[in-house]
């Protein structure tokens, strides 16, 4: 039962660990790599401090890759001192449609996708999946709190639906 615990809460929390690399800008991780987003279409919207981008979406920052329908980009302006630049610091940002995360081994999916920079939230919702190799764990949302490294897997209380995980021990062979 040791090993079960141990598992699964490595998985989920490699899981959600990935998607801070792409998301922590400003908090110390990958902040040197650039953050690169392609759409088909892209919207500013200064009056609300965001930038939507739209079909086909597809971000990467270093080796971290999201994909979805739609991405919000919501970011705070800090004004530089005397200075005509300006920089920004993403305050949320919510994935919405087909989501897919990956980063080597780890695959994560759902429908929605919203992280929360102050909080240090991640919500994965919508038949919510996170997959590590063979390992996966699924439910209707998934919820990682990045600075307890605490995870909550939600089942779909409206359905018959459970939380479910299946988790292939390692053989002494791969060691």
């Amino acid at each position: 039962m040791l090993s079960f615990s141990f598992s699964l809460r490595g998985l989920l929390l490699t899981a959600m660990v990935t998607i801070l690399f792409l998301l922590s800008a400003g908090t110390g991780f990958c902040e040197d790599e650039p953050i690169h987003i392609e759409a088909d279409r892209m919207v500013s919207q200064e009056q609300d401090n965001s930038v939507v981008f739209i079909g086909n979406v597809d971000a990467s920052q270093g080796e971290v890759n999201i994909r979805s329908d739609e991405m919000t980009v919501y970011y705070a302006q800090k004004d530089g001192p005397k200075s005509k630049s300006q920089s920004s610091q993403v305050k949320k940002l919510i994935c919405r449609g087909n989501v897919e995360i990956t980063q080597d081994d780890w695959l994560g999916t759902g429908k929605r996708m919203d992280y929360f920079a102050k909080d240090r939230k991640v919500i994965l919702t919508g038949n919510a999946k996170a997959w590590q190799g063979q390992n996966m764990v699924s439910g209707k949302t998934i919820v990682y709190y990045l600075d307890e490294k605490r995870s909550i897997v939600e089942r779909d209380k409206s359905k018959s639906g459970r939380v479910t995980a299946t988790i292939h021990p390692e053989s002494d062979s791969k060691k």
